[in-house]
């Protein structure tokens, strides 16, 4: 190459460089603005939902304002839904998301994660009554899922060599209704959402009968945030081992986070 045209593309490639815009550092700007914006979606109780004031509640409400108050800053809840969660991080609509995300090698792809602050069992559940004990007494039934989740893709690649089928449904209340009045024979879903059957219908008395997963969840945030990542690891071991994050997630999930998670 001619060494005139080197040192000028040398020039070009430096000049574009520079004026590339510096990375944002999510934290400074947390720390500057005095606010964490948190997204959480309001519709998936008990982890996010509105009481009857229109106040947000829930284990994922709890846990994010617990974090806002420990790092004295106002909270902002970006309210969201399941496929805007990550949407709204990546367009710096939100901070950070707390809001169920389980931790996927997808998502992994697009965005960080934090260590695990709770878990989502997910389990084979059915009425008390009904013997499940592994796959072959699933064989000729019908599992009920909810279209688009992760029991139902996990479900799905095994349906034929099992010998089950899944019956779906568009979502979690719909899953629930059909549970309760006696339309399913199995669910595959969360064991807290197995603990809201059991309620609404104590004389079936919905129990989990197969452990599917557990899944990790964990606070999502951008990529290349090695600060804020490390400062959320830090203050979600702390309340790990105090206890705090544990006692949130029992009393709205009725049941402890799994030991899996608390053991890591």
């Amino acid at each position: 190459m001619n060494p005139t045209k080197n040192i000028a593309l040398l020039a070009t490639l430096l000049c574009a460089s520079l004026s590339l815009p510096a990375l944002a550092n999510t934290l400074e700007d947390i720390q500057k603005r005095g606010e964490l914006r948190v997204a959480t979606d309001m519709a998936i109780p008990p982890s996010g939902m509105l009481d009857a004031s229109m106040k947000p509640v829930g284990s994922d409400v709890e846990t994010a304002e617990l974090l806002a108050k420990d790092w004295g800053l106002k909270l902002k809840f970006i309210e969201t839904t399941g496929p805007t969660r990550i949407p709204n991080l990546q367009t710096g609509k939100a901070d950070i998301v707390i809001s169920t995300l389980s931790v996927t090698p997808q998502r992994a792809e697009v965005i960080d994660f934090t260590r695990a602050y709770a878990g989502l069992r997910s389990v084979i559940a059915a009425p008390a009554a009904t013997k499940i004990s592994d796959w072959n007494d699933l064989k000729g039934r019908a599992i009920t899922v909810t279209r688009g989740t992760t029991q139902d893709s996990m479900l799905s690649k095994d349906a034929m060599k099992k010998g089950y089928t899944l019956q779906r449904y568009d979502d979690d209340a719909t899953l629930v209704t059909a549970a309760v009045s006696g339309q399913a024979y199995a669910v595959a879903t969360s064991a807290t959402l197995v603990n809201q059957i059991k309620k609404q219908n104590p004389k079936l008395n919905f129990e989990p009968k197969m452990t599917l997963t557990v899944f990790d969840l964990a606070i999502g945030l951008q990529k290349n945030q090695p600060e804020l990542k490390e400062k959320l690891n830090e203050w979600i071991e702390t309340n790990i081992k105090n206890g705090k994050l544990n006692a949130i997630y029992e009393k709205y999930h009725g049941e402890p986070i799994p030991q899996e998670i608390l053991n890591r």
